[in-house]
């Protein structure tokens, strides 16, 4: 079961500064040409899950050795008197084993998560959480990590591939992930047998 993660709030609000009969206000002044990107604490980020991930290993191996051993002996008395063979030995080893291992693994979809730290370099740290409640359970992501303001859309959306030190965590509670999952009975003999 994931545990969630602490709420990431906002910072404190700032206290209004004096007024200086000024029309300038550096907390809230925007440029002609600026944009609204995500730039403080408590903004908003959407993250575009394109996940995608393949693995494949393959072994074999295949070794054998065979060896032949005879003595030869004068035909004189006492060793004739030994049966045919009986100073003959062998030995035959082969050994031969193959393993073979495949996953994919894909994860599509959106989550919005919020600014929970600004980094030096305009470097945000990023952490959300959604969860599901469904007639059959209940499904759970997390994802935390950091991103570049640069990497920024206009919409405030960056692919998850952009996400540095990604963490992503997909999980569900419920029926369904019950009984997909192995009994402890079951669970106990497959990690004490020795096969």
């Amino acid at each position: 079961k994931l545990r969630p993660l602490p709420p990431t709030l906002p910072a404190a609000p700032v206290p209004a500064p004096v007024a200086t009969g000024s029309l300038f206000d550096a907390q809230r002044f925007s440029g002609l040409v600026s944009d609204r990107r995500a730039r403080r604490v408590g903004d908003l980020v959407t993250i575009r899950l394109v996940e995608r991930t393949r693995a494949a290993k393959s072994a074999s191996a295949d070794s054998s050795r065979d060896s032949d051993t005879a003595f030869r002996m004068p035909q004189i008395f006492p060793f004739t008197r030994l049966a045919e063979g009986a100073l003959q030995g062998g030995s035959t080893q082969g050994f031969t084993g193959s393993g073979a291992a495949q996953q994919n693994n894909e994860l599509f979809g959106e989550l919005t998560v919020t600014v929970a730290e600004v980094l030096p370099g305009g470097v945000l740290r990023v952490a959300g959480e959604k969860r599901l409640l469904l007639n059959r359970g209940e499904e759970h992501l997390q994802l935390t990590g950091l991103i570049r303001v640069d990497d920024l859309g206009f919409d405030n959306s960056v692919p998850s591939t952009r996400v540095a030190d990604a963490r992503i965590r997909f999980g569900g509670t419920g029926q369904v992930a019950d009984n997909s999952r192995q009994g402890w009975l079951a669970r106990f003999f497959a990690k004490i047998s020795p096969l």
